[in-house]
């Protein structure tokens, strides 16, 4: 292969992955994956293009995990949940932490908040256990832990 052959390359592999952070922000695992389908005979490239981008601070593991954390309880999820699909992205438990601790959401508030949208009058009837089981399935389900559904019935 040539030098310029190389120098094609590089670019292409730079070129696609500014395009995929473009669209979404992606975690060093989810872009290493994609380029490594397109571009698979460049695997030390691909490595040293990604120091690159996060040395610049086009990608971030942290802004992810801040981004999504800040989405996904927008959409009512709990953090049991949203921890489980940042490790799923290739996060670690620290990125995670740090970014949980950044966003300071009030999972306490949030869980009265999804539970009174989705059962709304049933939660005055909660002292049913059917309901009460009906209930805690859901935000469990939404990734609740057993203290902030406890709360919702006190």
């Amino acid at each position: 292969m040539t030098e310029i052959d190389t120098l094609d390359n590089t670019k292409n592999i730079r070129l696609a992955a500014m395009d995929l952070l473009a669209r979404r922000e992606h975690s060093r695992l989810e872009l290493e994956q994609k380029l490594r389908k397109r571009f698979s005979d460049r695997l030390e490239t691909i490595e040293t293009e990604l120091d690159k981008l996060a040395a610049e601070g086009l990608q971030s593991d942290e802004r992810l995990a801040e981004a999504f954390i800040r989405a996904r309880s927008n959409r009512g999820q709990g953090p049991s949940k949203i921890r489980m699909e940042l490790r799923s992205k290739g996060l670690s438990d620290d990125a995670i932490s740090l970014a949980f601790e950044a966003i300071a959401v009030d999972w306490y508030e949030l869980v009265h908040e999804v539970a009174q949208k989705k059962f709304g009058d049933q939660l005055e009837a909660a002292r049913d256990l059917k309901v009460k089981a009906k209930v805690s399935r859901f935000l469990q389900g939404r990734g609740f832990s057993y203290d902030h559904i406890a709360s919702v019935f006190e």
